[in-house]
């Protein structure tokens, strides 16, 4: 069986963090959306063959256990002794390494497929639980619809789906270490956002307010390892959005304008500045 699965982008409209856990892992508080940027993955079944095969069109990603596509497939195939193996092919349109989820993403479509594919008949709840152990960011993408998301990433709560706002994603040349900007957290310096006050804004459709309680907490911890990101920020800012923030650790920074025309001058403007912009929707 061969099929295909959309494994779109993700961005914080809110990220926060209220304490470490006792394993050294953040607490989240946030709430993310999906963007029509996304990856495509196809997965084919095989009764005869027992590997699991993972190839992509990226030079930068490894196509053995280290890609979460591969652990995914790994995870289902273990925990309900599927004899078949299934063979992993991945079109990468996601910046890798840039805040936005893309193998996250791509593991998630992994899942998916392989339910249907292999005839689990789970549950998307079902299916997050399963994957957090291949990242935190997986158990939002299993869903990818507006949503809080809270705990280790595995607590997932749909939200009223955000409108179809437009959202410019400029990702700078660099690379971000997520488990280094982790370890330098400090919690008594943290500004934390009223995430209960999106909530509510996004559940009761008060969109524009909702711009007003958006953030990032750990923007001030990447961009004092990373100044460039700040001065992408600054820039995008004076082209004028509704909200301009950072995505995850970073870098990518993107910016939401509920006017079209305003999100193509922006996307149009960055481009001289900013090797890889994309022009997006919210799903």
């Amino acid at each position: 069986m061969i099929i295909t699965e959309k494994a779109p982008a993700k961005i914080n409209l809110a990220l926060d963090t209220p304490m470490r856990y006792i394993d050294g892992l953040p607490r989240w508080n946030m709430v993310m959306n999906s963007i029509d940027l996304a990856d495509y993955v196809t997965i084919e079944t095989h009764q005869h063959q027992h590997r699991i095969k993972v190839y992509t069109d990226s030079s930068f990603l490894p196509n053995d256990q280290r890609n979460l596509a591969y652990q995914a497939a790994h995870i289902l195939k273990n925990r309900f002794h599927i004899d078949g193996g299934v063979t992993i092919k991945i079109q990468k349109r996601i910046p890798v390494a840039a805040g936005l989820g893309g193998g996250s993403s791509d593991a998630a479509a992994v899942l998916r497929a392989l339910n249907q594919g292999w005839n689990l008949g789970l549950s998307l709840r079902e299916l997050a639980q399963l994957s957090l152990s291949i990242d935190s960011d997986v158990p939002y993408c299993v869903y990818s619809q507006t949503a809080h998301v809270t705990g280790h990433g595995e607590q997932v709560e749909v939200l009223r789906p955000f409108p179809h706002y437009w959202a410019v994603v400029a990702k700078p040349k660099i690379s971000v270490s997520t488990p280094t900007i982790l370890r330098q957290i400090n919690y008594e310096k943290l500004q934390h956002l009223d995430v209960d006050s999106l909530v509510d804004c996004i559940q009761n459709g008060r969109w524009q307010e909702s711009f007003a309680y958006m953030g990032n907490v750990l923007e001030p911890v990447t961009m004092n390892e990373y100044p460039e990101i700040r001065q992408l920020k600054q820039r995008m800012e004076k082209l004028g959005a509704d909200v301009v923030q950072m995505s995850g650790t970073g870098p990518t920074v993107f910016a939401l304008c509920h006017n079209e025309s305003r999100a193509r001058r922006l996307h149009n403007s960055l481009c001289g500045f900013c090797r890889e912009v994309y022009l997006a929707m919210l799903l």
